[in-house]
Formats: structure tokens, sequence, C-alpha cells
């Protein structure tokens, strides 16, 4: 658990309002009393992510993600919870003490510090080493690639050395170990050869996070040799699916767009040229989480994928990935060029601009491709072509969005207009519109039934939502209700905290979700606090809906009473409790 105190922990977390922190990274819309916007854990296209600026807690209705500030940052910016705590606090000016700090969580914090530490020299002595006498091979390969001593500047470029273990040798000489330097992915080690270098005769690009830490390497070969390009080994620092080069600039441009390239070269290229927006997956296709991350910026995604066919390829699977995200792809055309930096060296960037502003929209762009498959002189293949394009159309939930794009195909390649609907509609009628894979279920509304299986916990759960929204209630139930009612486990701890809150105030239910250490508990916690009623439509029929779930709570506990005790209650308990429960419905007046 958290080794600064809980007096610290809870100063943090009340010195930061949760609705401005994500927003930051979401975009927010009020409605009623709460905030809501597309959640960034999962895919949608409606938003289900709900802020609430009283209980300082996020919830989403679709795939159920749910916290406060420190578990929002620990689960989209892949914080541990200490790093959470000292960010907020850096953000809000409060100074922490010396942490009281366990020998284990010390040495794990130490470890990911040094890791960090190590990827920072490590790019410090490759950049030392590219202005040096030694590394005049990798100065000409960049100066043959036309960038500027600025541009080298601010991408960090370097050089690792020709020999195998100079890096290795310098890093240990100030400090790291060998155990250090490969949990990096710096250097390599073998009883053969002992330690050596990951990297060494390659002009090298320092691979950065959002906040601008070195995380990892990816160097290009000098001369013969493979592979061509290296990439640093996953680390505990650094995952290619969740990292995207130069997007640590890229995020800070105006431009209302994101240039999405597939090389470092084309990304440097871009920004030289003025495209400060441009930025690469790293040696891998395009990824789900990758467009995540995207999507917490909310602006289009232009691809400049080479125009041979593997880079057609993957900007189909790109298109498809963004658009099951909610953001909208469009691609360049390079041609006659194969990439960015051939095209920027031979037309320049006014042609280049023109062309971002010419980019074709993503569908367009997948059906265009789909066309040379077919041989439209052919009555049969021209009705595949279309029927396949029908298909297509069906990835299209809302109905406005679904028949611009059937206007449009109908116009650019001559289908009738009104057959292309039919087909689509038919298609869709027979189950043709799914959700993309990855994409959570968010059909269950809010509020909906609970299944049988999860019954017994839902009154105890409406009944502590109710009153974390309403605590006033609490004052004319207090002598009935008390936290032993409330049978499970995780509802007992809420509902412990919180009715002893509600003694002086009311209840602080960020906080009380801060008492669970466990992901899965803390999830459960905090859905104690999102748990709604089927519309009410009185306040008649209010009333008397929170009496009746304080009366199933109270015979939900009577008999959980009776089945835990062996051989059940005696008869006198049980006339007890049958006397309880009429004394209570007289009082509630049920």
């Amino acid at each position: 658990m958290p080794f600064y105190s809980d007096e610290i922990i809870e100063q943090v977390r009340q010195s930061t309002d949760i609705v401005q922190l994500i927003s930051g990274f979401v975009n927010l819309k009020r409605k009623g009393s709460n905030y809501f916007g597309l959640c960034p854990f999962h895919n949608e296209k409606t938003g289900s992510f709900s802020v609430s600026e009283n209980k300082q807690m996020y919830y989403c209705f679709g795939c159920h993600a749910t916290g406060n500030v420190y578990t929002f940052l620990m689960k989209h910016e892949n914080m541990s919870f200490v790093e959470a705590i000292q960010y907020l606090a850096e953000k809000s000016g409060i100074k922490l003490p010396e942490a009281n700090e366990s020998e284990e969580a010390k040495k794990a914090r130490s470890r990911r510090e040094r890791i960090y530490q190590a990827n920072t020299e490590a790019a410090k002595y490759f950049y030392r080493a590219l202005r040096s006498a030694q590394g005049e091979l990798g100065l000409d390969y960049f100066k043959g690639r036309k960038l500027s001593d600025e541009t080298m500047q601010k991408f960090g470029l370097g050089y690792s050395l020709q020999y195998s273990d100079d890096l290795t040798k310098y890093l240990m000489k100030n400090g790291y170990s060998i155990d250090e330097l490969t949990a990096a992915g710096l250097s390599v080690y073998d009883e053969k050869y002992g330690a050596r270098d990951k990297f060494y005769n390659r002009v090298m690009f320092p691979i950065m996070n959002g906040s601008g830490k070195v995380i990892a390497f990816g160097g290009r070969v000098m001369g013969e040799g493979e592979p061509k390009y290296l990439n640093t080994a996953e680390t505990e620092i650094f995952e290619k699916r969740k990292n995207l080069f130069g997007l640590n600039l890229a995020r800070s441009s105006r431009a209302k767009n994101f240039i999405l390239c597939e090389g470092y070269m084309d990304v440097i290229s871009l920004h030289q040229a003025g495209f400060d927006q441009a930025m690469a997956s790293l040696g891998t296709a395009f990824t789900m989480d990758q467009a995540m991350i995207l999507k917490r910026f909310g602006r289009d995604v232009l691809l400049a994928y080479d125009s041979d066919t593997a880079g057609i390829n993957a900007a189909l699977k790109a298109i498809s990935i963004l658009r099951s995200c909610g953001l909208n792809g469009r691609v360049i055309n390079m041609q006659p060029y194969k990439d960015p930096d051939e095209f920027i060296k031979n037309l320049g960037a006014e042609e280049y601009q023109k062309r971002l502003d010419k980019a074709e929209n993503g569908f367009l762009f997948e059906v265009r491709i789909l066309r040379k498959d077919y041989d439209l002189s052919d009555p049969a293949q021209k009705t595949a072509f279309y029927n396949e394009i029908a298909k297509k159309l069906c990835v299209f939930e809302e109905e406005m969005e679904r028949e611009n794009y059937i206007e449009a195909v109908s116009e650019e390649y001559g289908i009738p207009k009104d057959a292309l609907k039919k087909q689509v509609i038919s298609l869709v009628l027979k189950g043709g519109v799914k959700l993309p894979d990855n994409v959570a279920d968010t059909t269950q509304r809010p509020g909906a039934q609970p299944k049988s299986d999860d019954n017994d916990k839902y009154a105890q759960r409406v009944l502590l939502t109710w009153l974390s929204e309403e605590p006033y209630k609490y004052k004319g139930i207090s002598e009935f209700i008390s936290a032993e009612d409330f049978t499970d486990p995780i509802y007992h701890r809420v509902a412990e905290r919180m009715l002893r809150d509600m003694e002086e105030g009311p209840p602080n239910p960020a906080a009380i979700i801060n008492m669970f250490e466990d992901a899965d508990e803390q999830q459960q916690a905090a859905e104690v606090f999102h748990t709604k009623l089927d519309a009410i439509v009185t306040d008649e029929e209010k009333e008397k809906a929170f009496r009746d779930i304080v009366l199933k709570v109270k015979q939900e506990r009577f008999d959980h009473d009776n089945k835990k005790a062996e051989g059940g209650l005696n008869l006198e308990e049980k006339l007890k409790q049958k006397r309880l429960m009429e004394d209570l419905r007289k009082r509630l007046r049920v």
C-alpha cells in the first residue's frame, strides 16, 4: 500500500479537481450534475464516461472503469500509485514529506528510476559521440539526409560507436550495474562474450514518452548489416504498442490533425519542413493502444504511409482501427514518391500542404483500393463489387452517417442510390452492423435491473449510492441501519466508513475507494456510488422506493444471518427478527 500517510494522500487528492484533470485528456461536456465524454479506456462512439464533480470520481457505464484522480493517472498514464501522488502534488504546489517507504517498494521505485536515468545517460552519450571525430560516419549520414543541426538537436539524434562494448563500459564506470543496463535494453550479456552493447555502429534515434523522458532507442546500421533497423526490446518502462515516436513533440502542435508515418526519418523530415504534428508507430503495425492515445487529443489522423503495396495494406488496417475508436482517418496521396521524406525533398513543404488539404476520406480510400480487385465490365464482378461496398457501409451505425456515405459512393461509382440503400438496409436488418473487435458492449443501459446472481447485492449497492447522493436521508434511518446490514465484504467496508463520515457531514466517495489496494476491489467499491434505480416519476414514488430499499437491505441481513447460523436461527431469534421488521415497517410507514 502507499508509503505516504493517509493524511498526505487525502490532502493531495483534495487539492486536485478531477474534472479539470480529466479534461486534459478527455473532451467532457456537462449534462446535469455530471460531465460526460468518450471513455479513454475502451472504444465507443457514444459517450458513457461520467465524471462527478461532487464525488470527485469517474465511472464508465460501458466498460465499468472507475476510480478517482489517482486511479485515472495510474491507468491512463501508466503511473504507479506513488508517481501519481508525486505528479499531483507537484501540480498543486504541495511539498511532500520524506516518504516512509518499505524496502521492497524502495527497490522497485529505484529500479525504474535507474532505468530512466540509464536511458538518459545513454542518449547524452550517443549525442556527444555523433559530434565527435569518431562519429563522422553517422554525422555524414544525417547530413546526407539533408537534416539541419537544429533538427538533429531537436530530436537528440546520436551515434553508437563501432566498438561493441563502448557504451556498456562507460555506463558501468558511472555506477550502473550490468543488471540495470540489461533491464534498460542498452546492454546484452552472455557467458561467452560477457557484457556488450545492444547498439553499435548505428545512427541513434531516442524514443521518448509523452512527457519527454527517454524510454528506448531505435538504431539504423551504418553500411552493411542486419537488421537494418533495431529497436530496444520491451522493458519495464517501454511498450512498443503504447508509444509513438515524436508524440512528445506532436502533442504540442497547433495543427488540427496528426500525421501518422511509418518511419523515424519521415517524422523528422516533416518536422523540419514545418509539419510538427508528425509521429510514427515503433517498428510494428499501428495498434489499438496507439489509437487510444491519439483519441485523447480529439484530432483527425492523416496517414502518410508508403505508397507501395505494404504501405497500402498498413493504411487499410490503420483506418479500421481508427474508425473503431471513433477517429476520422484520412490518407495522404504521395505519388509519385514513396514516402514523406522523398516527397518533401523533391516537391517541398508547400506542395505537401496541398496534399494534406486534399487527403482522401478513409472509407472512400478503402473502396477505391477494393475497386482494383474487380473487372466492372463483367456484370457478375460488378454486382460482387457493389455487394462488398454494401457490406462495408454496414459499419456505420448512425443512420445519417451511413446515408451520407451511401450518397458519396453512389456518385463516385455510378451505383443507383436507392438500390444500394436497399441492399445496405437488408444487410443491417440481417445483422450486418457489428461492433468492431475489442469494442465493449455498451448497450446495457445504466440503471438496468441486475442479473439474478447479483440481486442480493443490488439493494445494498443502491442504498449506499442513494445515501452518497442524498446524505440527509441517513438521519431518518440511522437508528435502523448499520454497517452490519451490508453483508457483502466490500460493501460492508464502504458502509462502515461512509456511515461514520455521515455522522459529521457528507461522505467522501473518492477517499473511500482509496481504502482498497486491489484494483478489482476498488472497482466494486466505486460501483457503490454509481448504481441507479430505474426512472422514478414522482417524489412520492421516489420516497416509497427508498423505504422499500431500506426494508430489503434489512431483510437480506436477517436472511443472511439465518443461513450463516449452524442449523439456522432458533425460534426466539426468528420471532425477534420478525418483530423488528414489523416495527421498521411501521416507522417507515410502509
